[in-house]
């Protein structure tokens, strides 16, 4: 694995729409830029990337929970392809070793990771989907976060992205709240 750099975005949020929240809510993605070794051809075989996925993962993971206050609660995975490669590129980083590196510093996690992949020049924004850690029903914490790199990823990169929250959206109001947080 060939990493030009690790970026981690961090956002506590006080209020929405207009409300303040008795409770604040810290969102943190950690942004990875790897060379895409496959970028320019087809590749059948794209098992090295489970491992860079798994082993970039754990380095992402390492950046990002500092930044959280709160406990885990909410997660998601995502990954911009640069134009020189495949979408196949980005799914492969994400799946499937990664889950099992996202799951053990925060304690498990019952659901699935929420996940998104697309192929873009650099500085494309990124909506990294999030849900609960453990309750896939939990509609007060499906959210995003939007990121991007002004440089990345490059022609012949993949950006992958993971994203940590310690709560859910502030002020839900659709659904029943499931999960307690």
């Amino acid at each position: 694995m060939k990493l030009r750099k690790i970026a981690v975005y961090c956002e506590t949020v006080f209020e929405e729409a207009g409300q303040a929240s008795p409770a604040l809510v810290t969102r943190v993605a950690a942004c990875g830029i790897i060379a895409n070794p496959f970028a320019g051809r087809f590749e059948a075989d794209l098992n090295p990337l489970f491992d860079i996925g798994e082993t970039l993962g754990e380095q992402l993971m390492q950046a990002a929970l500092p930044y959280l206050p709160g406990v885990a609660v909410s997660y998601g995975k995502a990954a911009i392809v640069g134009v020189n490669g495949d979408i196949e590129h980005g799914h492969a980083l994400l799946h499937p070793k990664l889950g099992k590196v996202m799951r053990a510093p925060i304690g498990g996690g019952k659901a699935l990771i929420p996940s998104a992949a697309k192929l873009a020049v650099a500085g494309t924004a990124l909506d990294v989907p999030l849900g609960h850690k453990d309750d896939l029903w939990s509609f007060d914490h499906f959210d995003a976060m939007t990121v991007s790199v002004a440089d990345s990823p490059r022609p012949d990169e993949i950006m992958m992205v993971l994203a940590l929250a310690d709560g859910g959206r502030l002020n839900a109001r659709v659904g029943k709240a499931r999960a307690a947080v």
